[in-house]
């Protein structure tokens, strides 16, 4: 983290709360002291891409999300009719997806919180050893916290996640090594950047939910946007889970395209988490990651 960052408010802090003249009294002080919260807390802020980014992420991904719920109910009032369960599937195997990811990245934050990281690389557990903990968290983690949804919703909606039948194994399976991937991959940006990028580990995944077709099929995404969707493993998983609910097929060609994306996806994270190792082992990062 950048030092001068730091002081600049801590300075101003001081000035305000520690060394204020005796004759600057009453609702003045009052004013100083609240500008030097203020201050420190902006300059936070704005010193952080981090931060900033998370600002206008959640309310942008809301505003994607509904509206495309929205248009595509206006246009198949009949489709709820078709598949009554289609959005608490969607809803509770994008938790699969979002608890797979999360669980790795909380399995790393934990480590930075309590100023273990240095120690934990220093001993004599390798990078893969490493990954393979976070993914039994990771998976332990989906086990508890999407079971006991999904057992919560048989009798408040009469909706058995189940009844998607032995096709249910390999959408989890796609979906929980795509989350690991992500998983990884900000991970390593945990590495890099430290606790400046904390906020993503809880809204990385969501920039895939528009165009994952979670709620929609993907043909309700504008034109130029579907391309970019089926580049997606989840696209084809909850295209395929919509399958077996109207139709009652096994999806075979979305779950050959899903898991193949799935093999890019976890390539590409296992390398880059392998050199976010190696660059915070070179620059020393791995002492102040905590701060």
């Amino acid at each position: 983290m950048n030092t001068e960052r730091m002081v600049k408010p801590t300075a101003a802090m001081e000035a305000a709360l520690g060394h204020m003249p005796e004759r600057v009294t009453g609702a003045h002080a009052s004013v100083m002291r609240i500008h030097a919260l203020t201050l420190r807390h902006l300059r936070l802020l704005f010193g952080s891409w981090a931060r900033l980014l998370e600002i206008v992420y959640w309310p942008t991904m809301q505003m994607l999300l509904w509206g495309l719920i929205t248009l595509f109910l206006a246009a198949r009032t009949d489709w709820l009719a078709q598949a009554a369960g289609a959005l608490l599937s969607g809803l509770l195997l994008w938790e699969v997806l979002f608890r797979s990811q999360l669980g790795i990245n909380l399995a790393l934050l934990e480590e930075i919180w309590a100023r273990n990281l240095a120690t934990l690389f220093v001993s004599p557990i390798r990078p893969w050893e490493m990954v393979t903990a976070m993914v039994s968290v990771a998976a332990i983690r989906v086990m508890i916290g999407t079971g006991a949804a999904a057992v919560l919703a048989w009798p408040l909606y009469h909706f058995n996640l189940l009844a998607l039948g032995w096709s249910l194994l390999p959408f989890l399976a796609a979906l929980m090594i795509m989350g690991w991937s992500i998983g990884l991959m900000v991970a390593g940006l945990l590495l890099r950047v430290g606790l400046g990028a904390e906020g993503l580990a809880w809204a990385a995944i969501f920039v895939l939910q528009p165009i994952s077709g979670i709620y929609y099929p993907i043909e309700v995404l504008p034109e130029w946007l579907q391309p970019v969707a089926w580049a997606l493993p989840s696209a084809h998983i909850f295209e395929g889970m919509r399958q077996v609910l109207i139709d009652g097929t096994t999806p075979w060609r979305h779950l050959a395209a899903a898991f193949a994306l799935d093999a890019v996806l976890a390539v590409v994270a296992g390398w880059t988490f392998a050199r976010a190792i190696h660059a915070a082992r070179r620059d020393g990062r791995l002492f102040g990651s905590g701060e």
